[in-house]
């Protein structure tokens, strides 16, 4: 959980010409010139750039479509696909087919696209290889405990800072987007919201001559979840997974839940995505030493 120190990096001006008539540049007012130069990003040609303004929105975002960019950044179809064509050549992003819920109906599989370890790795995780080798000697000379013990008082201050936010939200739903709402200020572009619903249709209850029937159409409550599209540690997490095992501790400790790690962008996945069991006995938040979930 602890934050890179990089600054979130607004989309700045585009282009006219790829821009759709009407349609302002995103982060100035009225679309007006002049923003200042901002330094560029390796592998992608400045992040000022249109190009980088794509690869960072898909970053912040997780898997989204064409259009979807496009109406973000204002750009015209044919402008957004010759940005995201060069930078799937580039091996900055990749196409998925959209996971779907429930029936899909007809047509074709809507077509995401979703950042790679190399785009990743082109918004500078700070200090990797020198975390990396500091947690190696630390596991050889100490052990495996001593870098989980190491990983819960890096996490430790940044769930104290959280502790006051979270706690004065007025319930379980409110905490859980508090909580949201802070990691995105520490660079995580995080975004709470409820978990896929299970349709109660969907569980039936086998009996002889039965495969399972139906008690409801409607669907069931499924919780909250938790989706963070970024993660300034990922390639230290990739190979200490402490580091994740101590955030997803300090999440069940504020949301006064049980909380469960569904997805990491460390193990190769496109969003880190806790899950939030909602009961009716979650508790208050706690102060971090010497709580457990």
């Amino acid at each position: 959980m602890k934050s890179s120190g990089t600054p979130r990096t607004p989309a700045g001006a585009i282009s006219t010409a790829a821009r759709k008539p009407g349609v302002p540049a995103p982060g100035l007012p009225g679309g007006q010139p002049g923003a200042p130069a901002e330094p560029g990003i390796p592998g992608i040609a400045g992040e000022r750039s249109t190009r980088g303004q794509v690869a960072r929105l898909i970053l912040e975002l997780g898997p989204c479509t064409a259009a979807t960019i496009g109406g973000r950044l204002g750009l015209t179809p044919a402008a957004i696909r010759r940005h995201l064509d060069n930078l799937i050549a580039d091996g900055m992003i990749e196409t998925r087919t959209a996971r779907t819920y429930g029936n899909r109906g007809r047509g074709r599989p809507a077509k995401v696209f979703v950042i790679t370890d190399a785009g990743r790795s082109a918004f500078e995780h700070a200090y990797d290889d020198l975390a990396t080798s500091a947690l190696r000697f630390l596991e050889r000379t100490y052990g495996p405990q001593a870098v989980a013990e190491f990983a819960r008082q890096q996490v430790a201050e940044t769930e104290r800072r959280y502790l006051p936010v979270v706690a004065q939200a007025s319930d379980l739903t409110a905490r859980v987007h508090a909580l949201a709402d802070a990691l995105s200020v520490d660079g995580y572009a995080a975004a709470a919201g409820p978990a896929p619903a299970i349709g109660a249709g969907m569980i039936g209850t086998a009996t002889a001559g039965n495969k399972g029937t139906a008690a409801s159409a409607e669907p069931m409550d499924n919780g909250a979840q938790i989706c963070q599209h970024h993660c300034p540690v990922a390639h230290v997490a990739a190979e200490f997974p402490q580091l994740c095992e101590a955030e997803t501790e300090a999440f069940g400790r504020l949301l006064g839940t049980p909380v469960r790690r569904l997805a990491t962008i460390a193990h190769g996945d496109g969003i880190c995505t806790t899950h939030v069991t909602c009961t009716s006995r979650a508790t208050t938040p706690t102060s971090p030493e010497g709580s457990n979930i």
